[in-house]
Formats: C-alpha cells, sequence, structure tokens
C-alpha cells in the first residue's frame, strides 16, 4: 500500500498447560512459553509500528509473591529484536547473580543447588518473564493518543488476584461514549482517550461485581477467610463476566483478558471483523491474529489450527479448563477484507490465492485501457506488497491471450485457411512484457513516516529501472490499494514518469475507498480519501454544490435517530457519478506535479463485484466491504460516516469516533 494509513494491531497468547519443569526437560528451557510467544510476535511484526507490550501471569504463587508483570517498549518493530534480546540479557544477567550467591551459599554450607538456568521454581521466582500465561502485543493506534502510556497490555492491580486484570487487544469501538455515560452514571470517574480503558474498566466493574457476590456467599457460609481466594477462582464465571461487559459494546474487535488466578479469556467480535486463531495441544494453547504465525512457529498445519468464532469467548481456567461459548448474539459474518488486500503476510495459502486473484479480477479493464495493444505495454507493481497480485494479474492475461490465440486458430481452421503471418502477430508480437521497473533502495517502510517530508522519503527509497520503458509504451503498474492518492501524486508517478511512457496505467486491487473505517483501521477521515475528493470535485464542476449542504442537513437529522435506525447519508454524494467518471477524475487529481512529463493517467479501480468474486473463493464468507460500499456491519458505523461528513463540511479535523467521546 503506498499511502500511509495506520491499521490491525496484532495479539500473540500463549496458556503452557504444564509446569514449567516439563518444558525444561522436554525444551531446555523453562522460558518455553516466552519464546514462543516472542516468535509470535516476530511473524506478525507487519501488524505494529506504535510499539510492543509484554504480559506474564504466573500461576500458584504464594502469598506475598508478585503474579502480574507487564513491560511496555516505545519502540519501532524494527526494534523488536532488540527488545527481546534485551530481555534475554537480563535474564541473564539474573542468572549470573543467582549463581554467585549460590556458589557462596555452597562455599560456607556446603548445600549443592542447580546452576539458576536449570532450576525452574527459581526461574519463575526470579525471572518476571517465566510464567505459565504469556501475552505479547503490537500496536498500531487507532484511538487515543500515541506514546508508551498508551501501549497494551492495560493493568488494573488490586491486592485480590481475582480482581486483578490485564487487557489488551485489535479492536476499535463506535461507542466509547456510550460506555463511558454508563460508567458515570453509576458514579465512576472513567478517564476519557482511549476505548482501551474503557474496555479495562468496564470488563473490572463486572468482575468486581462477581467477585464481591461469591465473596459474601463463601463468607456468609463460614468458609476460613484463607480459603475463600481459592473458591472465588474455581467458581467465578468468566464468561458471565465477559458477556455483562460486552452487551452494548459496537465495533470490531480481538481481546484477551488476564485475571490475576490465572483465568485467561480470548473474546472476539460478533460480526467476526477482527481475526483471530487459536491452535491447542497437550502442552499449550496459543492464540494469534495471524493463522500462519501459528502455524510457522508450531509447525503445524492449516487444519490444525482454528479461527475462533465470532460472538464467542474462549476461556481457560487456572486449572487448564478450556470452554468456548457464545457471549452475545452473532451478526452476519463480515470480516476485514483489507486483511486479505494487503494487511495481513501473504504466505498464508488463502490469501496467497486472494490476491492472485484480485490481481486477475483486473485483466478485463486493462486490455480496455490499453486498446489491447500489448505490443507496446510493460507491466509492473508497486510497492513490494503487490506482487503477488500482480502474479495473479500476469496468470489471468495470459488465460486470456491463450483463449484469444485459440480463437483464432478456430477461426483459420472454420475458413479451411491457415495463415502464420496473423498468428505470428498475434502471439509473438502483442504479447505482454513484465519488468521490474520500481526497486525499493533502502528497506524502509515509508508508510510509518510522518507526512511532513515523507514524499522526499519516497523520492529517496524508490529508484527505478531505465532504458525498459520507450516514449511509445503504456506502463502498467499495480498498486494494492489507492487510499489518499497524495504519495501517487508527490511522488510515485512523478518518479514512473523519468521512463517517459506514453501512458500510466495505476491499478488498484482494492475498489474505490469511499468511507471511512471505524473497526480498527485509521481511515477515519472523509476528506482525506481521493475517491470522495474526486466525487466533492465534480460535484463543484457541475453545479451541483447544494448536495453538499443537503448531505449535511441530513447527516445531522440521521445523527438524532437511535443508532439502530440510522442509514448512510454519505451515499448522496457518489450517487449522481458512475464509477469510471470518479476514476477519471481522481486520475486527474494525481496527476504527478513538478515534472515536465506530459503523458496521459489513468487509475484503474477494482470492482466491489471483482473483490468479492476474489475473496470468496472458497464460498465461505462476504467479506466486508463497508470502506467501499457504504454498508457498515454494525450500527455504530452510519454513525461514525455521518459524523465524519460533518467534520469534513466543519473543516474539523480527526477520527470521527473520537468526536463522540
Amino acid at each position: 500500500m503506498s499511502d500511509p494509513i495506520r491499521h490491525e494491531c496484532g495479539l500473540a497468547v500463549v496458556r503452557l498447560k504444564k509446569p514449567l519443569a516439563y518444558y525444561q526437560d522436554t525444551y531446555g528451557t523453562a522460558l518455553h512459553g516466552f519464546n514462543v510467544l516472542s516468535a509470535l510476535m516476530a511473524k506478525q511484526r507487519n501488524r505494529g509500528q506504535d510499539g510492543i507490550g509484554i504480559g506474564c501471569c504466573k500461576l500458584n504463587m504464594p502469598p506475598g509473591s508478585p503474579y502480574l508483570f507487564r513491560e511496555r517498549f516505545d519502540v519501532s518493530v524494527e526494534q523488536m529484536g532488540e527488545v527481546f534480546n534485551g530481555i534475554r540479557k537480563s535474564y541473564k544477567r539474573i542468572a549470573r547473580k543467582i549463581d554467585a550467591e549460590r556458589k557462596e551459599e555452597r562455599h560456607s554450607t556446603g548445600v549443592e543447588h542447580l546452576p539458576f538456568e536449570e532450576d525452574p521454581e527459581a526461574i519463575k521466582r526470579e525471572f518476571d518473564l517465566a510464567g505459565e500465561i504469556n501475552i505479547g502485543h503490537l500496536r498500531y493506534g487507532t484511538s487515543g493518543g500515541l506514546g508508551k502510556a498508551c501501549l497494551h497490555p492495560y493493568v488494573r492491580r488490586t491486592t485480590w488476584p481475582t480482581r486483578s486484570l490485564m487487557v489488551m487487544g485489535n479492536f476499535n469501538l463506535t461507542n466509547s461514549s456510550e460506555l463511558n455515560r454508563v460508567m458515570m452514571q453509576r458514579g465512576q470517574h472513567p478517564v476519557f482517550g482511549t476505548d482501551t480503558q474503557s474496555v479495562l474498566e468496564e470488563i473490572g466493574f463486572q468482575l468486581d461485581e462477581a467477585h464481591t457476590q461469591l465473596y459474601h456467599d463463601l463468607r456468609d457460609s463460614g468458609v476460613p477467610g484463607e480459603e475463600i481466594p481459592d473458591h472465588i477462582s474455581q467458581r467465578l464465571d468468566v464468561a458471565e463476566v465477559v458477556r455483562r461487559s460486552a452487551h452494548i459494546w459496537d465495533g470490531g474487535y480481538a481481546i484477551v483478558g488476564v485475571i490475576g488466578s490465572g483465568d485467561l479469556f480470548v473474546m472476539r467480535d460478533p460480526s467476526g471483523i477482527r481475526p483471530c486463531w487459536y491452535y491447542e495441544d497437550e502442552e499449550l494453547l496459543a492464540f494469534a491474529s495471524e493463522r500462519v504465525a501459528l502455524m510457522s512457529v508450531l509447525e503445524v498445519s492449516e487444519e490444525e489450527v482454528m479461527e475462533l468464532p465470532p460472538a464467542h469467548v474462549a476461556v481457560m481456567k487456572s486449572c487448564g479448563t478450556l470452554t468456548m461459548e457464545r457471549f452475545t448474539e452473532p451478526r452476519e459474518y463480515k470480516p476485514c477484507s483489507f486483511e486479505r488486500i494487503y494487511f495481513s503476510r501473504g504466505n498464508d495459502s488463502q490469501i496467497y490465492r486472494q490476491r492472485k486473484q484480485l490481481g486477475e479480477q483486473l485483466v478485463g479493464q486493462v486490455i480496455e485501457a490499453i486498446d489491447n495493444d500489448f505490443e507496446h505495454t510493460v507491466l509492473s507493481f508497486i510497492p513490494n506488497t503487490a506482487e503477488t497480485a500482480y502474479f495473479g494479474f500476469l496468470d489471468g492475461l495470459r488465460k486470456s491471450r491463450r483463449v484469444a490465440v485459440k480463437d483464432a486458430l478456430r477461426e483459420m481452421l472454420t475458413r479451411g485457411e491457415f495463415d502464420e503471418a496473423k498468428l505470428d502477430d498475434l502471439v509473438l508480437r502483442n504479447w505482454p512484457r513484465s519488468e521490474k521497473i520500481a526497486l525499493k533502495d533502502i528497506k524502509m517502510r515509508t508508510f510509518i513516516a510522518s507526512e511532513t517530508g515523507r514524499d522526499e522519503l519516497v523520492s529517496s527509497v524508490y529508484d527505478i529501472t531505465y532504458g525498459v520503458v520507450t516514449e511509445r509504451d503504456n506502463l502498467v503498474v499495480i498498486d494494492d490499494s489507492i487510499v489518499r492518492g497524495t504519495t501517487l501524486k508527490t511522488s510515485l508517478l512523478r518518479i514512473l514518469a523519468r521512463t517517459n511512457p506514453k501512458r500510466i496505467v495505476v491499478l488498484s486491487t482494492a475498489p474505490q475507498i469511499r468511507y471511512p473505517d471505524c473497526y480498527g483501521i485509521d481511515m477515519s477521515e472523509l476528506g482525506k480519501f481521493i475517491a470522495f475528493q474526486a466525487a466533492v470535485e465534480l460535484l463543484k464542476e457541475r453545479g451541483m454544490r447544494h448536495v453538499l449542504r443537503e448531505t449535511y442537513e441530513a447527516c445531522e437529522a440521521e445523527l438524532k435517530k437511535p443508532q439502530q435506525n440510522m442509514f448512510n447519508a454519505v451515499k448522496a454524494v457518489y450517487a449522481p457519478f458512475s464509477d469510471e467518471e470518479i476514476s477519471t477524475k481522481v486520475a486527474q487529481l494525481v496527476y504527478p506535479s513538478r515534472t515536465p512529463w506530459r503523458g496521459e493517467v489513468k487509475v484503474i479501480f477494482q470492482t466491489v463485484p471483482g473483490l468479492h468474486a476474489a475473496l470468496d473463493t472458497e464460498g465461505k464468507a462476504s467479506f466486508g466491504d463497508w470502506y467501499f460500499t457504504g454498508d457498515y456491519p454494525t450500527p455504530g458505523g452510519y454513525l461514525v460516516v455521518n459524523r465524519a461528513f460533518m467534520n469534513f463540511y466543519d473543516k474539523k479535523e480527526g477520527r470521527a469516533y473520537d468526536t463522540l467521546l
């Protein structure tokens, strides 16, 4: 994706099912859980740039000993290896210190001890991240601020393990303001600014309620005080706590919670918007945002990795029993299509096939755009993440060419004559040319840079291959998606124009992004979308400015309705125009600046039917398309889209769901 957007966070969870001594004997280290966690996080490093967080819970710790730990690091993902190396160095320092103390003790008392790194009990006692539950988070901020204080996991500590709580998630709630109002009506004092805090406090409140009820029942029945915590832990219905907490949540979420007593829960939103996968065997239970992370790290097959069903919560009690139950009514299954287009790693077999199909779906539009002149067409891709779709496009092109050759041969046979010259012309001369035109000269993910100065960064990162494209050629390049178009206009098209082609055709494997996302992708400011800008320009050019004012009034009216009765009033902005008209205007808006080149630019977007044909290859899911169609899977989406238009019209910056707080 050439445009800069922030997106889904990454989750990793490892719950060991045996004592640490087992992993010491089997794998040679009591840090097996931490090692698996760090590997899962490394495999999902594509999902976070704002920082990383790690949490640990130790089971059955004696009174007075700490049991819940958290470390957060305000670093880029490129520094993740340094973070983990630093943690391991700390572990080694502890080992040297303990071994030195034991050596002195042996000299003075004659008592022999195991070396620290062979002593699981000592490791668990002395090293913070040596526990049975390990959780990790890679953050992209879509709500609240940035910085270390906003990194997950969030922790709520008390003197009761059964009331202490650690939470992290890949999510965004559209109705945080409603949650905060509910808490204030109870008499609580919520901290505004992030929905993570709201989630933590709501689950914490329900946990307190359940704990208090159990405590009074046990105390009144005569259970000795020192035995009450164990009884509460055994009887605590975690799924019910989740059910009561989430009954008014609106959004997309995969949320992980750890209760200090050792209960673990992982929950997924009713529409399945945010991804969540898990694997279980006799040694461990593990969760991750991406299936291939579990497959690669644990060396298991696709069939062994399961998808956490939408509207369900998986609970593993401290005793090791796993249950999975529904905490709310499921909605229509609408997983985020951007996971498939761009965000997830492309080595998942299904995602790989889908990305190839996204490329293949564009073949017909390209043939029309270049007037079927492949003799004078060079095909390429930019950025590197579009490479798989590019392969699919080439596959589709070869299929199309084979059909053309077959039809020509059939026509010749029907006429009873063989025209070798025509066949040579069809097969040899008018055949696609595939070239590597744009190269990333520096390993740098430019979409994480601040927008100020980013254009210069892109220009220095990308280089081009000279001498391949001529002034008679069409240059066709594939991108994952076009969000704002800023990078195309100020950087990429200007770079590609140096090859001096007759025409540059930019293909987007995603349809026109017309509406904001509010479920975990930072695409919320409507006025920054190039498709929206194109529609607004067309309205102005055709004397239809009144549509903008009427849309504002319609949005204002919608926001006065109950959420469940709202509809998307912003669709009126696009209604007067065809997809092709908007694409043509987009091409005009992104025409490269500061260049002497005067060739033609065409922009071709995936169609929405083409998107579904590519993604729904196995007939299992209708992937979410609300950013393209404006048809949101939850009521909160309509609240956000109408508010986003009003923010645009009133020239207010910021995320629409943040302004609702």
